[in-house]
Formats: C-alpha cells, sequence, structure tokens
C-alpha cells in the first residue's frame, strides 16, 4: 500500500508575509511537519509550492533521504481563492493518482508528529476507515449569539477535569484513500474516523501572534523530552562561533582565512581516543572547514546544513544513539532546535543571547578560544564519574 503526503505550502501568505519561511526555533516553519514526514512511515512526501526559494531549499537540504519530493503548483491553486481541495486535487492529477493513501500534512501545524501521522495512517487501514482527520479535545464551554450554551448546561458546570470538552479540528493531519478522494473530490468523506492529538496542538500559525505561542510549546516539548544520559555518546559541533570566532577573513576572490585553536584540535584528538563519534554541523559551505576537518580526521562533517535538526535524526539512526545520548555545541539560532532537545547542550561564551537562555552549559570560553576543549573536560570528567 503506497501512502503519499502532500504539503501545500503558498508564496502570497497575506496574514504573515512569508509565513512558510519564518524561523521557528531558528528552522523554517514548513520544516518542522516535513521532518517528522520524513521520520513517520510515509512512503513519499511531497512539497507543492509555488515559492521557488522553497523549491531550491528542499532540492539542496534533503539529498539524505529518497522519500522528499518538490513539484511546482500552479498559479491558480496558490491563490487567496484556491481551496486546499484544489490544489490536491490538481497535485493528485499531476502524479496520476499514483497513491492507495493521500495525507494532507499542513505547515501550519508545527506540533505534529510522525506519531500523531503514523497513528492516522493506522488507523485508517486497521479500521478501514475511508478517511481520517486529527483532532484536539477542547475544554472551553461554547456558547451562541443568542446567549444559549452548547456543549453544556450551565446549572450543572463541570469541573475541567471531569468535562469531556468538544473535539475540535486541529488542521494538522488528514488522511484519505485514493477511491474516497476520486468519489468526493474532499479530503473527507465515507466513514470517517477519528485521531485525537495533544491539546497544545490547537494553536495553527495563522497570525503573528501564533508564532510566539507555537514556538514557546515546541520549546517546553522538547526541553519536557530531554533526560540527563547516564553518559555522553557522541559529540555534535557547529562550526563558526564553536570552532573559531565566528569572524571570517575575505579577500576578492572571497572567504580567505578562518582562525582555529590548536588545543581545540588536541581536545578532538582526545575525544576520539574515548571512542567517542564526532559530527561536524555547519550552515556555511567552505573549503578551508573541509580542509581542517579533514586535518582533524573528523569523518562525518556536513557542510551547507540548514535543517541541522532533521539531519540530526538522521544521522542518530544511522549510529543507533537517542538524542539524549548527544552533547551539541552551538552558538546561534539555528542551532536552537539541538541544543534544546540533546541530553547537554553547550554555548560558548559568545554565543547569542536567545542561545544562552536555552543551553544547558555556558561555557566561560567563547569560539575559537579553547571552548571545544571545555566541552571535552567536561565530557570526560562526565563519562569518568558515570
Amino acid at each position: 500500500m503506497k501512502t503519499t503526503a502532500i504539503i501545500p505550502l503558498r508564496k502570497g501568505s497575506k496574514s504573515i508575509v512569508n509565513k512558510n519561511k519564518k524561523k521557528i526555533l531558528g528552522r523554517p516553519l514548513f520544516t518542522w511537519v516535513l521532518g517528522e514526514a520524513i521520520a513517520s512511515n510515509l512512503d513519499e512526501i511531497y512539497i507543492y509550492t509555488d515559492d521557488e526559494s522553497i523549491i531550491n531549499f528542499v532540492k539542496n537540504e534533503y539529498k539524505w533521504t529518497t522519500k522528499v519530493y518538490v513539484m511546482v503548483r500552479s498559479e491558480k491553486s496558490a491563490t487567496d481563492e484556491a481551496s486546499t481541495e484544489f490544489a490536491m486535487k490538481e497535485f493528485s492529477a499531476k502524479i496520476q493518482y499514483n497513491f492507495d493513501v493521500l495525507c494532507l500534512l499542513q505547515a501550519t501545524s508545527p506540533l505534529t508528529t510522525k506519531e500523531d501521522i503514523n497513528k492516522s495512517l493506522e488507523k485508517l487501514v486497521n479500521n478501514k476507515y475511508d478517511s481520517c482527520l486529527s483532532v484536539v479535545e477542547y475544554k472551553r464551554f461554547f456558547w451562541n449569539e443568542e446567549g444559549v450554551s452548547i456543549n453544556y448546561d450551565y446549572n450543572n458546570r463541570a469541573r475541567r477535569q471531569d468535562f469531556k470538552g468538544t473535539l475540535v479540528e486541529n488542521g494538522a493531519v488528514y488522511v484519505t484513500t485514493k477511491s474516497q478522494f476520486i468519489h468526493s473530490g474532499n479530503r473527507l468523506g465515507g466513514n470517517i474516523g477519528i485521531v485525537k492529538m495533544p491539546e497544545d496542538t490547537f494553536t495553527e500559525v495563522d497570525e503573528p501572534d501564533d508564532l510566539v505561542v507555537v514556538e514557546k510549546l515546541l520549546l517546553r516539548r522538547l526541553k519536557h523530552k530531554k533526560k540527563t544520559p547516564t553518559s555522553i555518546k557522541a559529540v555534535v559541533l557547529d562550526v563558526d562561533g564553536v570552532f573559531t570566532n565566528g569572524n571570517i577573513t575575505y579577500s576578492i576572490d572571497g572567504e580567505f582565512s578562518k582562525e582555529y585553536n590548536m588545543q581545540d584540535g588536541m581536545g578532538i584528538e582526545l575525544l576520539r581516543e574515548s571512542n567517542l563519534p564526532i559530527v561536524v554541523m555547519t550552515s556555511e559551505k567552505s573549503d578551508i572547514v573541509g580542509h581542517r576537518m579533514n586535518k582533524l580526521n573528523i569523518e562525518h562533517v556536513y557542510s551547507g546544513v540548514k535543517d541541522k535538526y532533521s539531519l540530526l535524526d538522521h544521522l542518530l539512526k544511522d549510529l543507533n544513539l537517542k538524542r539524549n545520548d548527544v552533547a551539541y555545541v552551538g552558538d546561534d539560532v539555528n542551532d536552537l532546535a539541538n541544543l534544546c532537545s540533546v541530553g547537554w547542550g553547550f554555548c560558548p561564551a559568545n554565543a547569542m543571547d536567545e542561545v544562552k537562555m536555552e543551553s544547558d552549559v555556558i561555557l566561560t570560553n567563547r569560539g575559537g578560544l579553547k571552548a571545544i576543549r571545555e566541552v571535552v573536560r567536561f565530557i570526560l570528567n562526565y563519562n569518568q564519574r558515570f
């Protein structure tokens, strides 16, 4: 059974300009659901968009997976008036309905997890539903404009913990069989199943304030999952601002030099002698970085990475490790999601303030000035202790 997901993205958002590319904990909004979709049981995921910058981003960023594709949507399907169903039908026709199950995922619901996606797929298949949708049990008391209570008896007001609440669409996940979708032309139809998601997934990103709310919710969720490891089993390092002081010297021919610390290099050697995997992950593409990492004999080096969170998830599978096994060292907002979700998050003394606020350890040394050596000392002492 072939399961295909579509994540429709429009370039021309009105309420929030460039909404789908807005950074949430340093990651573009749409990458939160895309990363979970990749980690789910879906067979393939299509980013369906008219935004050329997103198309290029996806093509360059997710070469490590064979599940992700991009497809250009028509101008007609990307207008304010066009419905999501119109885009779904246009997309389905383009791929000649080559799926058994179609899954609609919304980028505006960044708290969607791979478990939510899998649960929806399993419910559709195992219970022989024609379609399923995700909902939240919303424990609020509703009234209409005539002053009539809708979902409770105000003369017998229930305690919140005893109140069943109302099931509300959260707009996150919809799944449908091909036959149902062809028959109705709608994401929902036939025998419909309900999949409950946590209450914090109720918020969708439609207005500017929603960005603030979902970032706080994501931060809380990531930190809630953190557990102090009994030992640190791998180290992930950013480059600029960690290996270096963050400064770059340019000549007329482009990047000319970066300054590295030899004692940090010895720290890398000490980690290797302790059989700890070392991963270097940087958003920049630099021949200088490549030469330095080669000199340090670091095997896992990834440059030009814009979605560090998804890549780390992928690498941890290969290393048979969990996030709680990892120490991560970063200095800027594109490191935030990883810093908040690993066992130990470190930042140099010269890191950005918002990074310092969320790191487990703020180092006394600055990037490029023995910050890495300080991390190595911490890790070796920590592992020896436990």
